[in-house]
């Protein structure tokens, strides 16, 4: 069952092989990510709420800006949403001028998004607010710091997964270098 149905359902999917579900949960570190969580979003929910945005506002517009002219199918499964809940936040940040879809080139059926001038300044702020607090933690922690958080984060993500979000980091990265 995959994460969107499961979500949808309500219901709970197995764990997946080898997760070791004989041994005792790690309280602390998941602890830690829950709290990790709600401070490294908090700050940026803080200035979304003033525009009447959430996160799903957020993760729209940090996708969208880092990968230009993405079509809204690509997004739906980088997201793992429902097109209908993309749909409605999508609306509001192309009504407030944010995002822009155009039709592609080759099939016009698809639709292409961009962020505007507006839109990228609103991403650009989300992620310095992000950045501040990853770099305070990377310099309590010292060298190593960043390598060490991108392999752990790295193997928190399902194995068959892995390589193509590592792709889409990659792509992104090259696609804003030359921007």
């Amino acid at each position: 069952m995959s994460p969107k149905s499961a979500g949808a359902a309500g219901g709970v999917s197995d764990p997946p092989a080898g997760a070791g579900t004989s041994a005792p949960p790690i309280w602390d570190i998941i602890e830690l990510l829950f709290f990790a969580y709600r401070d490294f979003v908090g700050d940026p929910d803080e200035v979304l709420s003033k525009l009447t945005f959430g996160r799903a506002h957020h993760r729209v517009l940090h996708f969208v800006n880092r990968n230009p002219g993405m079509k809204v199918a690509d997004l739906l499964d980088i997201l793992n949403i429902t097109k209908q809940s993309l749909g409605r936040v999508l609306k509001q940040l192309v009504d407030q001028g944010f995002v822009i879809q155009k039709e592609g080139a080759q099939d016009r059926r698809q639709r292409l998004l961009f962020v505007t001038p507006k839109g990228e300044a609103l991403s650009l702020k989300l992620a310095q607010l992000q950045t501040v607090r990853i770099n305070r933690a990377f310099a309590e922690l010292g060298p190593g710091a960043h390598e060490a958080a991108r392999r752990f984060l790295t193997a928190m993500i399902d194995s068959d997964n892995r390589e193509g979000v590592q792709r889409q980091i990659a792509r992104a990265d090259h696609v804003k270098a030359r921007s």
